[in-house]
């Protein structure tokens, strides 16, 4: 993070000395036309026609100071043998300076320099979104000691289990867990939710966040660059250093088109002898608008994610998302909320529904699947008193098994726990049945089945939209994939609108079904949340990370994080990419267009180098506001409204009461 902040200072200061500069070599150009008014001192030299001593002192002198830059360039680009523009405006500026146009090359530097400055500002979009973010981390913490105090620490110097006191007002200087104390918090740097977050005891905190209305102390779990904060400026920073096709092209023709532009200027020299026409040539051939036309609309593009709370690894998969065709969408935590509720318990003959609850609780701790906390969360509600579990062990897609007192005990799918050879012949009757609809886990224990536990997942209230909105951008295969049974999963399915859906799938099935999409030629997207999808995020074409804030595993494994839960992101996300797409052509139809009308117009002698810089300015300008268009691209989208929390006096959906059922 400190690397990352030294970085953003360092070049921020050298595009800003480099913008005095040429404001000061600006002035001297200009001061020029002011002494050409003010002294009448004219003579004539060497058959260049008129001098004024004064006004040529004055307009040599800003425009060395502003050629000197690009002449630099221009030698290291030879030098290197990377062929670029510059080039161009520095043979030209060379040319005026020679033949004595003074002003001329003055004026054509400073208006070329100031086109490198919206160049230089451009890139460094990304690198100020990173200084915005260092902003948000506060550089000071209150942080606790054992005998109560508070001490003023560095916020770098914080590391796990520290406890600090964030006041209101103040912003969370590392990610932790909210041990005392509650408030509103806004994650809106963060998670793109405009909207405060209500947040208690047990409840996760995010370094950045702004800490509202309530007093509350914090341990921390995540510091420095390991917070969510920290992972935001790497994804930043990752999308600054990539490149999507468009602008690798024009870097490949960059090498020919700089020998062909010298030919023709060669070539209307030849023919005109005129050194005006050939100078305001090469100023309109340097293509500013043809290199600002893509990384504008890129910068404006990722600003409006951004504040969305999506975050683009690589630029690269804008170009994916506009060109999808499939989304495979995991169903627990991407179109459910993924916070599971035990609904029912359903004990074998002759055993106790705490004994049931029990055992499935003590295996399940050492879990953090959603199934899981929903069930601890049970026994703790019920005080059911949790065993020490010993040799456990967790199978993706199918259970937990672990040992209490020397028992196996085994918590899963009921097809998994037949296949581990236990006995199931005791819910054979009819009271015993599972319901349509509801997920459930097996309970065995020295090959005695206890009985199972029924569990159910709300689905999110604005996923019908968002998938409903994917539909009319012309996606049709959307397809739900789950773990879950069929009756679970065809009920969700249903809900949503899904084309397709597979259920009672394992990991590796979902990589092949990705990878079946693949091979007929589809372009693929998986969302998920970035736990159990890891395999199938990587195969996909664009891997999407679904409340990816504080979890470095999605984070890693997609390509495409959306630091919230709201699904509309989707939708949002392939209009971007195809908008973004649009604005880049957009951009680079007017800069070939300019070139062309520009070089006829100064051919004809219509045009002369002072308005030929003044245009190539104005050309860049417009780029430049047609990309800026996109900042505001996704305004309409609101944030999802977190529900308020349910009061202790008041039902809690899901609670069960510990009796046997049937």
């Amino acid at each position: 993070m400190m690397h990352a902040q030294q970085s953003v200072q360092s070049e921020t200061g050298r595009a800003t000395a480099k913008l005095i500069a040429t404001m000061l070599g600006g002035i001297l150009v200009f001061m020029s036309f002011v002494a050409g008014l003010l002294y009448d001192d004219t003579s004539s030299v060497g058959g260049l026609g008129s001098q004024n001593v004064h006004r040529d002192l004055l307009a040599a002198a800003g425009a060395l100071l502003l050629a000197v830059p690009l002449w630099w360039n221009a030698i290291k680009s030879l030098w290197t043998g990377q062929t670029r523009f510059d080039e161009l405006v520095a043979l030209a500026i060379l040319a005026a300076m020679a033949t004595q146009r003074y002003q001329i090359a003055g004026i054509v530097a400073l208006f070329l320099l100031l086109s490198n400055q919206i160049e230089s500002r451009t890139a460094l979009g990304a690198r100020a979104a990173i200084e915005g973010l260092i902003r948000l981390t506060p550089t000071k913490a209150s942080r606790l000691l054992e005998d109560g105090s508070e001490e003023i620490v560095d916020a770098p110097s914080l590391r796990p289990g520290d406890r600090v006191l964030v006041r209101p007002g103040d912003n969370i200087p590392a990610d932790g867990r909210i041990l005392r104390g509650e408030s509103a918090i806004n994650e809106a740097n963060i998670t793109g939710e405009s909207l405060p977050v209500e947040k208690t005891v047990g409840d996760d905190v995010f370094g950045g966040a702004s800490n509202i209305t309530g007093a509350i102390e914090v341990e921390v779990t995540k510091a420095g660059a390991d917070t969510t904060l920290g992972k935001v400026q790497e994804l930043i920073l990752e999308a600054e250093r990539s490149k999507i096709p468009l602008m690798r092209l024009i870097n490949e023709y960059a090498s020919w088109y700089t020998p062909t532009t010298l030919m023709v200027a060669g070539v209307v020299w030849f023919f005109t002898k005129d050194m005006n026409i050939t100078i305001s040539l090469l100023v309109v051939a340097c293509p500013y608008a043809l290199i600002l036309a893509t990384p504008t609309a890129i910068v404006a593009s990722l600003s409006a994610a951004m504040r969305l709370g999506v975050y683009i690894k690589d630029v690269a998969n804008l170009e994916w998302a506009r060109k999808l065709t499939a989304i495979v969408l995991d169903k627990t935590g991407t179109l459910t909320t993924g916070q599971l509720a035990v609904t029912r318990l359903t004990p074998a003959p002759g055993v106790d529904a705490a004994e049931l609850l029990q055992a499935a609780a003590s295996v399940e701790r050492l879990s953090t699947h959603p199934v899981a906390k929903a069930i601890v969360g049970v026994a703790e509600q019920a005080n059911v008193h949790v065993e020490e579990a010993t040799q456990f062990e967790e199978i993706a897609g199918k259970g937990v098994r672990a040992q209490l007192n020397g028992e196996p005990v085994i918590v899963g799918r009921r097809k998994w726990v037949e296949e581990s050879g236990a006995d199931l012949s005791a819910l054979a009757g009819e009271s015993y049945q599972e319901p349509d609809g509801l997920s459930t886990l097996y309970v065995v224990r020295n090959n005695r089945c206890l009985g199972w536990v029924g569990l159910e997942d709300r689905t999110r209230p604005e996923a019908r939209q968002a998938l409903d909105e994917l539909r009319e951008l012309g996606i049709r295969h959307l397809i739900m994939v789950t773990g879950d049974k069929w009756s679970v999963a065809k009920r969700v399915a249903k809900e949503m609108g899904c084309s397709d859906v597979q259920a009672e799938v394992l990991p590796q099935d979902k990589l092949a079904l990705v990878s079946a999409l693949q091979a007929k030629g589809h372009i693929v997207a998986v969302v998920g949340d970035g736990v159990n999808d890891a395999p199938a995020l990587a195969a996909g074409n664009l891997g999407i990370a679904m409340g990816a804030a504080g979890s470095d595993i999605a984070m890693n494994s997609a390509s495409v994080a959306l630091m919230s839960n709201d699904l509309r992101r989707l939708p949002f996300l392939v209009g971007l990419s195809r908008a973004t797409t649009k604005v880049i052509w957009q951009n680079l139809i007017f800069g070939i267009a300019f070139i062309l009308t520009a070089g006829f117009a100064i051919i004809n002698g219509w045009i002369g180098p002072f308005l030929a810089a003044a245009l190539h300015l104005a050309s860049a300008v417009i780029v430049v506001f047609n990309s800026a268009r996109m900042v505001r691209y996704g305004e309409h989208i609101e944030s999802h409204v977190p529900k308020p929390r349910v009061s202790e006096a008041e039902p809690v959906p899901g609670r069960v009461a510990l009796q046997p059922v049937g």
